[in-house]
């Protein structure tokens, strides 16, 4: 049995869990200092990519559980949107039935997959910010200055700012990542559960077509 109620109620018990923590992070004051440390603000980059992505999973995991209530009837109508795949089935031979299932599978999975694709760019944001971090800090020695005191207060100065950028772009671009692939996982779930339903469905729904029909 379908439980489109079960798929809202664990993504909504991660994102409240997840938010718990990120408030967390912002009364201890550790968002705050991402913020002020990340002068190249590639980390505001990164959330905004992850904000979008999230949005994004939001509405496919509403979407689904809606079609999942929605089908969770073997006695309604077939979703329009899939109206051509229950006509399909409906002519189809047990044999071909596979491959049509094969194909609603894959159509399914490939509306998700710019979550996953969000998720994955996140981390690579991160790395480029690690690198860029990297070159700020490096940019910032000089071995013929290093024998004056007068330029290495400036010199560990940059040296710290871009270790800053490179560790916090890293640390931001990675537990997001984590974030919004738990989200995808979820959703991944739920889309597993809604092809098994659609298939489940056509096993009544041509039949009744062709009754009717009949």
């Amino acid at each position: 049995m379908h439980r489109p109620h079960l798929l809202l109620l664990r993504f909504a018990v991660l994102n409240i869990l997840a938010v718990s923590l990120v408030l967390l992070g912002w009364m201890e004051g550790w968002i705050h200092r991402i913020v002020e440390q990340d002068v190249t603000r590639i980390s505001l980059l990164i959330v905004v990519l992850f904000v979008t992505g999230w949005a994004i999973c939001v509405h496919h995991v509403a979407r689904c559980a809606r079609e999942l209530k929605l089908l969770s009837n073997t006695e309604s109508n077939a979703p329009e949107q899939y109206g051509e795949y229950y006509e399909m089935v409906a002519r189809a031979s047990a044999e071909s039935r596979m491959t049509i299932a094969e194909c609603l599978r894959s159509r399914l999975y490939s509306r998700i997959s710019v979550v996953r694709l969000i998720a994955n760019n996140l981390v690579i944001f991160g790395l480029i910010g690690t690198v860029i971090g990297f070159v700020i800090a490096l940019g910032a020695v000089d071995s013929a200055k290093v024998s004056d005191a007068a330029s290495v207060a400036p010199m560990v100065s940059t040296l710290i700012q871009g270790m800053s950028v490179a560790l916090y772009t890293t640390l931001v671009g990675a537990v997001l990542h984590v974030w919004l692939m738990m989200c995808y996982q979820i959703l991944a779930v739920g889309t597993v559960g809604l092809v098994n339903a659609i298939i489940e469905h056509t096993e009544h729904f041509p039949a009744n077509s062709r009754d009717e029909e009949g």
